[in-house]
């Protein structure tokens, strides 16, 4: 069975014990429970900034916190070192915190996790047969040439350590070790299309058994696939908030000084680029999903958006599942189909797109009782609205009016900000090419991009006005 193939395969008896690391006697200046809860302090301090939305990846309906253990070790830089030569300040603690455990640990922890990865879901799930090599391909997408670039980084960041086990100056091999990162670029803009397979193949069941008992195991820490497969790219937007901190730490007149901010510049940049990067990939994936029962629903404003401000579920007053997408410049309404060709989810376009020039918005207080003709028969048996707004179109032959519900307060609100970002640039575009002819497209808010999907269930009233 899948169950006896896969613990011969991957599951070995985790026995080994672990020798404890030996505690110095601390710092001159600090008794060691003080330096101890110190370091406590600053490492929660930074774990809880660091955590980032994801960029250009869904964004779920709010959840509780999450029970998965953040570390596999709570040991601290501190509880590493042994009488130094001299008594180091707070500031400088919390710097070498930083620098050691959360930028040269989480480099560690990295590359266990990736390699754990190849061992102990590519392989088996390839030997066993339970996905094609090209499946496999496209969902791992270049997910192990990663592994040397971290390699190389924890190196070099392990050559920085002096004879006390503290760090100078990280700036300079930052600088020359984050150009390599554009090799995120390849790996981020596959992940659209790989979760889209991954979310298919699981409804097979010798896939979803295998990610299940995967994910019950120790090794797993709790986690599914896809949380180890996003994991470079949740390291990829830490690196700036790190390099924030350590500079917070750095006084004047240090050698890190001058290259600190340098590398944070160039590392911003980086991130950006990918993040532009996938969403442009996520565009071109979901404009290649969609189907057109009618040939005028083929606006020109679809093909000619580069990234999507948000997508989602959601219901119509008839109890319709419906998916809108609102790319950077028409709101698409749509149905979700499966192809009988190769059973990838497709979407079939529901009347008529939207341009976001052209769009109007109304944010429907909650509590307003149903008007004539509004929403009607959506709430079975209620008769007061919620979390409900309207768009409308504006400009064509042909209104429309749809009105929709989100399930809750945070997702209408994400809705709303997304499309009065859409609506505002849109028009300025607009407003610009007609004063001075074609012009480039105006770019969206950054923050935006982290609204790549609202997963949200909706009510929908399609009447047309």
């Amino acid at each position: 069975t899948i169950v006896t193939e896969l613990f011969l395969l991957v599951l070995e008896p985790c026995n080994k014990r672990v020798k404890p690391v030996a505690k110095g006697t601390g710092l001159p200046g600090f008794k060691a429970p003080a330096l101890k809860r110190l370091g406590q302090s600053i490492q929660r301090s930074i774990s809880f900034r660091t955590e980032t939305q994801p960029m250009s990846m869904p964004i779920r309906s709010r959840q509780k916190a999450s029970s998965f253990p953040r570390r596999r070790s709570s040991q601290l830089w501190s509880d590493t070192v042994d009488n130094p030569s001299q008594a180091l300040s707070a500031k400088e603690i919390k710097r070498q915190e930083v620098i050691i455990y959360e930028l040269t640990q989480g480099e560690k922890q990295l590359i266990e996790d990736l390699n754990l990865v190849k061992k102990v879901y590519y392989e088996p799930m390839l030997k066993l047969e339970i996905m094609t090599e090209s499946e496999l391909g496209q969902i791992f997408g270049t997910l192990e040439s990663l592994v040397p670039l971290h390699e190389d980084c924890l190196a070099r960041l392990e050559g920085l350590r002096g004879s006390e086990k503290t760090v100078e100056a990280v700036g300079p091999t930052l600088l020359q070790w984050f150009p390599c990162l554009d090799a995120y670029i390849t790996y981020c803009c596959n992940q659209v299309a790989a979760k889209a397979l991954l979310d298919l193949k699981k409804q097979d069941r010798r896939v979803e058994q295998f990610l299940r008992l995967c994910q019950e195991s120790s090794f797993s820490r709790k986690l599914d696939l896809w949380n180890f497969l996003d994991l470079p790219r949740s390291r990829l937007v830490k690196y700036p908030l790190l390099l924030k901190e350590i500079q917070k730490c750095t006084p004047q007149d240090h050698p890190d000084e001058e290259a600190l901010p340098d590398a944070l510049e160039m590392i911003q940049n980086i991130v950006a680029e990918v993040n532009s990067k996938t969403g442009e990939a996520e565009c071109q994936f979901y404009r290649r999903g969609l189907c057109y029962p009618e040939e005028g629903q083929r606006v020109p404003e679809i093909q000619l958006s580069r990234f999507i401000y948000c997508h989602g579920e959601l219901k119509s007053t008839k109890g319709q599942k419906l998916h809108v997408f609102l790319f950077e410049l028409v709101l698409v309404l749509t149905r979700p189909v499966v192809t009988d060709k190769d059973g990838m989810l497709q979407f079939q376009v529901y009347r008529q797109p939207l341009p976001a020039a052209h769009l109007l918005l109304e944010d429907i207080p909650d509590g307003e009782p149903v008007s004539s003709g509004s929403f009607r028969g959506a709430f079975t048996g209620n008769d007061k609205v919620k979390n409900c707004f309207r768009v409308s179109s504006r400009g064509r032959s042909k209104a429309q009016s749809h009105g929709l519900q989100a399930n809750d307060s945070f997702n209408k609100q994400q809705w709303i900000s997304c499309l009065r970002q859409a609506m505002v640039q849109s028009r300025d575009r607009e407003a610009q090419a007609s004063q001075s002819g074609p012009s480039s497209r105006l770019s969206p808010d950054p923050d935006l991009y982290n609204i790549a999907e609202l997963t949200i269930n909706s009510d929908v009233d399609m009447q047309e006005t």
